[in-house]
């Protein structure tokens, strides 16, 4: 067993007060983090050459929320990919003088080193040509994942009148700024443990294993109800037929009181030094919550390994 993986501990706060995180372990094995934090003002990134370092990791902001107009609140769930020979970060944002005005934003870094290179804003998400619903209306949360040589984007956005309802939805990328192909549903929050305080799926995370896609996201508000839901797809099906993918009936991961860990959600994967796979995901450690979930910061990066059933499918578990 490697040093780096001897230094991790699963199931406990390992960054604390970091929401929504995401691990990119690049092709060169360096892995990079980044993650909600609690101001909503800018995104940070930090690298390390090992999993656990990833911890102690010197943090450097890349880019803060403009002064007005859009992107300038409500800076949300960053997501850090390397596609074509570039960076690119997935964020969410909204206009501090329409706070809830939330859309899906990109930015671009053509230099080799994401955290001393130049990023540039490419605005807005664009949707496809014929489509006109796209990022219409309070959208966030968008991952990127590659299939057969395709790149498919997966976000939320609510729909709907008073409280609304929030949405998984997919689209295959034209660009990396922009879709070619129309949304499609994925799923909506059908079950009582997607509708507590809010009717709720977002936070769309994407793992291939087995010739499987497994599409993890978030249910319900963010407080001890948080919890994780999944949906699955074979790699060789249209992954633009909803059809295609199954939905489980009730959460694959939820709040455990027993080991203090409540409202677990918004997760990532990852894979440790030897190649296992780990589940990135935030959690409180605290049932009660003072003040408004949202604004409160104790949302703290943790990690859990994943194991496989005899079919294939991923098992969560707070187990080690």
């Amino acid at each position: 067993m490697k040093k780096g993986t001897k230094e991790l501990f699963y199931n406990k706060p390992w960054i604390m007060q970091r929401a929504d995180p995401y691990i990119y372990r690049h092709k060169d094995g360096i892995y990079y983090f980044t993650a909600s934090v609690p101001a909503y003002d800018g995104i940070v990134l930090r690298r390390a050459e090992t999993l656990a370092g990833l911890a102690r990791a010197e943090e450097k902001e890349i880019w803060h929320k403009h002064d007005s107009g859009a992107m300038s609140h409500h800076i949300w769930a960053p997501e850090l990919h390397y596609i074509n020979g570039a960076w690119y970060i997935y964020f969410a944002a909204g206009d501090k003088d329409a706070v809830w005005d939330i859309r899906p934003y990109v930015l671009e870094c053509a230099d080799q080193d994401p955290l001393t290179g130049i990023w540039v804003e490419k605005g807005k998400m664009g949707r496809a040509e014929e489509d006109s619903f796209s990022f219409e209306a309070f959208s966030l949360d968008g991952t990127v994942f590659e299939n057969k040589g395709k790149y498919y984007y997966v976000w939320a956005e609510k729909v709907g009148v008073g409280s609304q309802i929030s949405n998984l939805y997919i689209a295959e990328m034209d660009t990396p700024c922009k879709l070619r192909t129309m949304q499609v549903l994925l799923t909506t929050p059908d079950y009582e443990w997607e509708r507590t305080g809010f009717w709720v799926n977002e936070g769309p995370a994407v793992i291939k294993k087995n010739g499987k896609i497994f599409l993890t996201y978030s249910a319900s508000d963010t407080g001890a109800a948080y919890c994780v839901g999944m949906l699955t797809a074979e790699e060789d099906s249209d992954l633009l037929d909803p059809l295609s993918w199954k939905k489980e009936r009730y959460p694959v991961l939820k709040t455990e009181e027993s080991i203090g860990i409540y409202g677990p959600g918004h997760n990532s994967f990852t894979v440790d030094e030897e190649g296992n796979d780990i589940f990135v995901y935030h959690a409180r450690t605290e049932g009660e919550i003072e003040g408004n979930p949202l604004y409160n910061p104790n949302r703290h990066t943790m990690l859990m390994k994943i194991k496989w059933d005899e079919e294939g499918r991923p098992l969560f578990g707070y187990g080690e």
